[in-house]
């Protein structure tokens, strides 16, 4: 028989309690009486729901989140606190399933609304945190760079070091460590030169208006050809490209493998040292800027110069 009346509800001083915690109620009411089973049932209730819940994420959720996240490429350090996330929403979903198993309807309804006050009072205070975490998130799904690219973004640039929810660390080539807010990186353009397999350098080399731009031409592509970081396939072009002041710019374009900053610097370096001493030795010239001044009409001595009156 149940506890309060004939119509399957358990009654205590707070009101009806849920039928599902009736069973427990009659199991308790020989040793604590009417009064104590059914609130202590309702509590017995509660704590079960949340001892099943605890033991359901710990040994199928977790890890099959786990797995999953594992088949997306996340580094372990990545993978921990999205797991973690995942089992705060879902002991959060158990508290409120056992809140309503238990009858403590009421006592959840007062509980969320505070919840939300809290929520919202710390997501203002927490905005930018907040704003950075998401941002970190992304980093980690879609990947724009990783630990050891090379990236640039606004005026600075480095090879990255570490990622993680909150700050991205970049090495500057200056040796310079700088800690960058994941939103920066997310919510502009950052360049990354070594996300693929090749990368193409170009560089513009400057022969006066005299000299043979066919020959020069010729020098530059064999250079290119000769070094032995500079791929065959896409071949180097020249291309004219300026007809500036004082010279005559053609660009030259190649391409490396495997790019890094230490590649791209020292291969642009050696080539672009090859190509000047073939000039010299072809006798073509890299001209300095010159600028000839001179007046529209001849000028003359104003007579109070020359003691005319």
């Amino acid at each position: 028989m149940g506890i309060g009346g004939d119509d399957g509800v358990v009654a205590d001083a707070t009101g009806a309690v849920p039928a599902q915690v009736q069973p427990v109620a009659d199991a308790l009411t020989p040793y604590l009486g009417g009064t104590l089973a059914a609130p202590i049932a309702a509590f017995l209730v509660f704590v079960g729901v949340l001892v099943a819940v605890y033991v359901l994420n710990k040994s199928v959720l977790s890890p099959l989140v786990d797995r999953l996240l594992d088949k997306k490429g996340l580094k372990p350090h990545a993978r921990k606190p999205l797991n973690r996330i995942a089992t705060v929403v879902v002991l959060f979903a158990g508290i409120a399933v056992a809140f309503g198993l238990a009858g403590y309807g009421n006592f959840l309804q007062s509980m969320a609304t505070i919840a939300a006050a809290a929520t919202l009072a710390i997501g203002f205070a927490m905005q930018d945190i907040i704003r950075n975490f998401v941002s970190g998130v992304f980093i980690y799904t879609d990947k724009p760079f990783r630990i050891g690219d090379w990236v640039e973004w606004g005026d600075n640039s480095g090879i990255v070091e570490d990622i993680s929810f909150r700050v991205t660390r970049v090495r500057t080539f200056d040796n310079e460590l700088l800690t960058v807010p994941n939103y920066e990186l997310t919510s502009g353009v950052v360049k990354n030169p070594v996300a693929k397999d090749t990368l193409r350098l170009k560089f513009v080399f400057g022969i006066d208006y005299d000299d043979d731009i066919d020959a020069a031409t010729t020098i530059i592509i064999e250079e290119a050809e000769k070094h032995d970081e500079i791929l065959r396939d896409p071949a180097p072009s020249v291309r004219l490209n300026e007809l500036a002041d004082s010279y005559v710019g053609l660009q030259s374009r190649v391409w490396i493998e495997n790019p890094s900053r230490a590649d791209f610097v020292k291969t642009r370096a050696d080539y672009v040292k090859a190509v000047k001493q073939r000039f010299d030795e072809e006798g073509i010239s890299i001209p300095f800027p010159q600028r000839t001044v001179s007046g529209r009409d001849a000028w003359s001595e104003p007579g109070a110069f020359s003691g005319e009156q």
